[in-house]
C-alpha cells in the first residue's frame, strides 16, 4: 500500500537559522503557496494544520488578500452541507 505522506529532508541548522519549528515552517509554506495561487485556502489551511477561520485570520493579519474562486465556493458549500 502506498503512503500518502511525503517527507522532506532538511538540515536542523536551516530550521535553527530561520528560527522556525516544523509546524511553523508548514504554516509559512502554506501562506507562501496560497499567496502564489498554488494552493487553495482549503489545502493551505490543511498544510498549516489550522481551521479555515484561523487560516483566513492569519492571512488578514499579514495583509494577504483572499483568493476566492469556484473551487473554494464548492469547498465552502461542501463544508456547510457537512455541518447540517
Amino acid at each position: 500500500m502506498k503512503s500518502n505522506v511525503v517527507s522532506i529532508k532538511m538540515s536542523r541548522d536551516i530550521l535553527d537559522s530561520a528560527r522556525l519549528t516544523i509546524p511553523e515552517l508548514k504554516v509559512e509554506l502554506a501562506i507562501c503557496l496560497y499567496a502564489q495561487g498554488r494552493l487553495s485556502a482549503g489545502k493551505a489551511r490543511e498544510l498549516a494544520d489550522m481551521t479555515l477561520w484561523e487560516f483566513r485570520q492569519l492571512l488578514a493579519s499579514r495583509r494577504i488578500s483572499p483568493h476566492y474562486d469556484i473551487a473554494e465556493l464548492d469547498e465552502d458549500m461542501a463544508t456547510l452541507r457537512e455541518m447540517e
